[in-house]
């Protein structure tokens, strides 16, 4: 491979990360799929690759595509509810999931639609994805799907009434919404069961995802009591003494990191809805706190 070719791939490497992992939910598989693509890159003729960008993300999105086929089957067998593996954002080094300056940016990586998405076929994934997030006609996400641009349409629509409108979270003011989540963490770990309830919505949905491999709930927890139950007996834990808890930010949400020692070992996103908390998401297994931890490095 020339300098200048793997310099035109390093140029668009965000971008193909970011993509891939909106695609699968998971950085360590998008690290997988991004090496996977430079392979092929390295390899390519020069005259078969008229527009890099438009070829590179074809190629990606037919490689996610192909790892979300064979994940349905694993996803299926999952012990617990399946999140997202987390991403710190807005850290000292360069944001790996790309800009998210605007609501619609951020709510494109954020857990509540990234599981969301999780109700749709691979195709209809990686059409909703190309259109929403990344802007690109229905002619571009067409030619990078492998499909007619009808067909594009058609599966646009049928993603957007699998999903329905998500609440849209991110049309709260950002500094509200830290200062929701920091009286939450400061509830949570003070154990002030007035300050919970008086944070927690009437709906509020729990969700921890252990992976079968950390003792976690195996169900979504729904309502106030049984949320706030469920909160207070991790905070009664006789190891929660010994846990170091830090304010992040993770997919573009405020986040609660939990350490032990140096070693993250949870993190959780509370999904606020104008002055309350609707849901609360903890990821505890840890491989899917591996590459947040790296980002500590």
């Amino acid at each position: 491979m020339t300098t200048e070719a793997a310099a035109e791939f390093a140029s668009h490497r965000t971008r193909l990360f970011s993509l891939a992992y909106r695609m699968l939910g998971s950085a360590s598989e998008a690290e997988d799929v991004v090496q996977e693509t430079y392979l092929r890159w390295s390899r390519a003729e020069p005259s078969a690759v008229r527009t890099p960008a438009a070829w590179l993300t074809k190629v990606m999105t037919n490689l996610c595509i192909n790892q979300l086929t064979s994940a349905r089957a694993q996803r299926e067998l999952y012990v617990g509810p399946w999140l997202p593996e987390p991403v710190f954002t807005h850290t000292r080094a360069a944001d790996p999931l790309g800009p998210l300056e605007t609501a619609e940016q951020r709510e494109s990586v954020s857990f509540a639609l990234l599981t969301l998405m999780e109700r749709l076929t691979a195709a209809e994934r990686a059409v909703f994805i190309l259109r929403e997030a990344f802007g690109h006609s229905h002619r571009e996400v067409a030619g990078a799907v492998g499909i007619e641009e009808a067909h594009s349409r058609q599966l646009h629509r049928r993603a957007r009434e699998r999903l329905g409108r998500p609440r849209r979270h991110f049309d709260v003011d950002d500094e509200q919404r830290r200062k929701i989540v920091e009286r939450f963490l400061a509830a949570a770990v003070e154990g002030d069961v007035a300050g919970l309830e008086r944070l927690l919505a009437d709906d509020v949905v729990a969700w921890a995802d252990g992976g079968g491999q950390v003792s976690a709930a195996l169900r979504p927890i729904t309502g106030r009591e049984k949320v706030l139950r469920y909160l207070l007996g991790l905070g009664a834990r006789p190891e929660a003494a010994q846990v170091r808890v830090e304010y992040a930010e993770a997919n573009g949400e405020p986040a609660v990191a939990l350490f032990a020692g140096e070693a993250l070992f949870a993190l959780v996103v509370p999904e606020v809805r104008e002055d309350r908390v609707g849901g609360v998401r903890m990821v505890f297994a840890p491989g899917k706190l591996a590459f947040a931890a790296t980002q500590l490095m």
